[in-house]
């Protein structure tokens, strides 16, 4: 395989119509030359890509105050400015960075938000601008950021006639990619243990379809399901302890649980329709599930306790592929109705919405803050990933610079939100 890397290139497409203007000052360097990472630029495109802010550019900014009564509150609020960051970063005898970053409220003339990190690595500046992002979209939301996050996803890539497929795992914002596997072979549905430490995913290295669980730190690397048939979709349950399969070694297509303790497996569809890609409830109490058991791919969701079935979906002929939002309110699926979008019911009041306006979506993911989901299109013949709100006013596209990219999946949190 080349040994370029996937680096995601993100393109904001829409934003919401009333994003919250804020300023985003030049953080303070003792030693600029020692600092190798731009924290304030990197938190300004993690709020701007968000699509529910509306950061000054650099040459906006009035004035670059560094201290509370620095700031000159009437000329920020002459911009409508509500919010401003500023910080700084100090290098320490050691190597290693000292961070303060300080979220000022124009209107109040106070502080709203003020954290410090010492004794941080180089190498983890760019993570602490992502948790200083997701500290600021939780103050001015409510809502958790999910900067500070991973996604996986699968590239392609056409070398001398032959295909290279890799499995990537980089930052939220396609920074840090790191190959977790390399093949000429397709690799497929990619999922996350609850604690972000290993992934399960389908290879076809054999020749045939098999399901692998992978440590992310290259410690252990497992083949779980290599069953005759169909050995596909992958799932963990929310504890970890779990792992939901299709398989067809008895002849049909249908979802197992497989105990990651002992291997055990327990049938728990035994029906003649095709029935694949479950996801779990985040009580891990149930199972969502495609089968077209009514003649077309719909949504269904079995009780695991009392195996009791019932349909979920019902707009449309065509519903496949379900993901549910780490919250329960939301339910993601490939929806067709003159042409593959992603749909998102909601579960507690039943209305469903069609959030894509791309072509062939397929593969959602959701952001494990509920708010955000990721997937799968095709844009002028190539694969390319997308990122939408869950009211569907807010888009980014994310590609990579030299081939396809499919197969998303948004990690869990690396650092649980304090609240």
């Amino acid at each position: 395989m080349p040994s370029a890397q996937a680096t995601l290139i993100i393109e904001i497409s829409e934003g919401y119509e009333n994003a919250l203007p804020i300023a985003i000052i030049p953080f303070q360097v003792a030693q600029p030359g020692l600092v190798p990472e731009n924290l304030a630029q990197i938190i300004q495109q993690n709020l701007r890509r968000s699509g529910r802010f509306a950061p000054l550019s650099e040459v906006q900014l009035p004035s670059r105050p560094t201290q509370l009564e620095n700031i000159v509150f009437n000329q920020w609020r002459s911009l409508d400015v509500d919010h401003i960051v500023m910080g700084s970063v100090t290098p320490t005898a050691n190597g290693l960075f000292d961070i303060e970053v300080r979220l000022v409220d124009v209107l109040r003339r106070q502080s709203a938000l003020a954290k410090r990190w010492t004794q941080i690595p180089r190498q983890q500046l760019r993570q602490v601008a992502h948790q200083i992002s997701d500290e600021i979209y939780l103050e001015l939301t409510g809502v958790p950021g999910a900067f500070n996050t991973r996604l996986a996803y699968v590239t392609m890539r056409e070398r001398s006639g032959e295909r290279h497929y890799s499995l990537e795992v980089s930052d939220s914002d396609g920074y840090n990619p790191q190959p977790i596997l390399r093949s000429k072979m397709p690799i497929m549905s990619p999922s996350w243990s609850p604690d972000g430490k290993k992934m399960a995913y389908v290879t076809f290295e054999s020749g045939r379809s098999t399901v692998v669980v992978q440590n992310l730190d290259g410690s252990r690397r497992e083949t779980i399901a290599e069953f005759p048939g169909i050995n596909s979709a992958p799932a963990w349950s929310p504890d970890g302890k779990n792992l939901a399969l299709t398989l067809s070694k008895d002849g049909n297509a249908d979802i197992y649980i497989m105990n990651m303790q002992t291997r055990a497996l327990r049938k728990v569809t035994r029906h003649w329709a095709i029935e694949t890609e479950a996801t779990w409830a985040p009580d891990g109490k149930s199972l969502y599930f495609n089968s077209d058991r009514r003649g077309q791919p719909q949504i269904f969701q079995m009780m695991l306790d009392s195996g009791e079935v019932k349909r979920i979906s019902f707009e449309g002929g065509y519903n496949a592929n379900p993901k549910i939002s780490p919250n329960g309110r939301h339910l993601a699926m490939v929806h067709s109705n003159n042409g593959f979008q992603i749909g998102l019911l909601d579960l507690y009041s039943n209305q469903f919405n069609v959030v894509t306006n791309t072509f062939l979506s397929e593969s959602p993911s959701f952001a494990p803050n509920s708010d955000m989901l990721v997937y799968a299109m095709n844009r002028n013949g190539l694969g390319q990933l997308a990122v939408v709100s869950v009211d569907g006013r807010a888009s980014q596209i994310l590609r990579v610079e030299d081939g396809q990219v499919r197969e998303p999946a948004w990690g869990p949190y690396l650092v649980t939100p304090s609240r």
